[in-house]
């Protein structure tokens, strides 16, 4: 059942309205009472997650007599970001994932952010799906904060992603959703996967598959599963960063996620001018490849790879 969760008046007599997909189970007399959530379109060019909800949808309103509790769908928290395809809310510039907790009482993003929290709040797990932008690709990874790592990495190895990489407390931004959920006792976890603007059908499978694991093992799920990946964990390694050197469009000549040694030739950043190689790039270190650049323009400075 598709719900209103939060609304607020836009000029011309329009509404901004954030909707919720509720779709319980039917698999016992004894409901278990468990509520997964699965958000996504925070950001209005992050789309992976749009294919993640529409596919967890499909399986379980093709399936409801296997679910046993809720799962709730929140398939677009910045509507107006997505219509318009910008990263923020439009006119106002704004990031809406540096806004939250939000308050009833502020602007309308704010007002906003609080009616988001409320309705999620009390769930026990939610899924904070987001794309990269459009200038890197990533695997598909989960992002934890050292705070709560402890509790939420057994959780996170069970959705078949990749990576978990579990960042210093320093690096947490407080006023994005899963941080704020987190502080307040809802266990949340953040995807990250593919390239802005995109669906790449292969990772959202892929996570599908891991959120049917996970309902599974929340014994909310009693149809089959894949057998999930066994993510690498960041832990104490360290994650290098690759930038350009110099001006021009960047060519690989490695594949994402794939092992490379320090040294190695990554690809080139070649003049368009002239045709002269700017720069030959090279990895600093021994490691994986799980971030590649995706959009060719570079400058000195551009992120070209993240290497595990």
């Amino acid at each position: 059942m598709t719900t209103v969760i939060a609304s607020a008046g836009l000029a011309v007599n329009e509404r901004v309205e954030i909707r919720r997909n509720r779709i319980t189970g039917r698999s016992s007399d004894t409901p278990s009472g468990k509520r997964v959530c699965i958000v996504t379109g925070t950001h209005g060019d992050e789309l992976e997650g749009q294919y993640v909800c529409a596919e967890t949808a499909r399986i379980l309103n093709e399936n409801l007599s296997m679910l046993n509790g809720t799962v709730d769908i929140y398939p677009a928290l910045n509507p107006l970001g997505i219509d318009s395809i910008t990263r923020g809310i439009p006119l106002f510039d704004l990031d809406m994932n540096r806004i939250f907790p939000g308050t009833s009482d502020g602007t309308m993003a704010e007002s906003l952010a609080a009616d988001i929290i409320s309705d999620i709040s009390g769930a026990d797990i939610c899924i904070d799906i987001h794309s990269s932008n459009i200038y890197l690709k990533e695997i598909p990874q989960i992002r934890i904060n050292e705070i709560s790592a402890d509790e939420l990495l057994p959780y996170a190895e069970m959705l078949n992603c990749d990576f978990i990489w579990i960042h210093s407390a320093a690096t947490v931004l407080e006023s994005t959703l899963a941080y704020s959920l987190n502080a307040a006792g809802t266990k949340t976890l953040v995807v990250e996967m593919g390239v802005g603007m995109r669906i790449t059908k292969e990772y959202c499978r892929q996570l599908t598959a891991g959120i049917f694991n996970l309902l599974k093992s929340l014994g909310m799920w009693s149809g089959e599963t894949e057998q999930v990946r066994e993510p690498i964990v960041s832990g104490e390694r360290s994650v290098e960063f690759v930038n350009s050197g110099a001006d021009g469009i960047f060519v690989p000549c490695v594949e994402h996620w794939v092992n490379i040694e320090k040294g190695e030739h990554i690809g080139d950043v070649i003049d368009p001018a002239t045709g002269r190689t700017a720069e030959r790039v090279t990895a600093p270190c021994c490691g994986k490849i799980f971030t590649l650049r995706e959009f060719p323009i570079v400058y000195g400075g551009s992120l070209i790879a993240r290497i595990l």
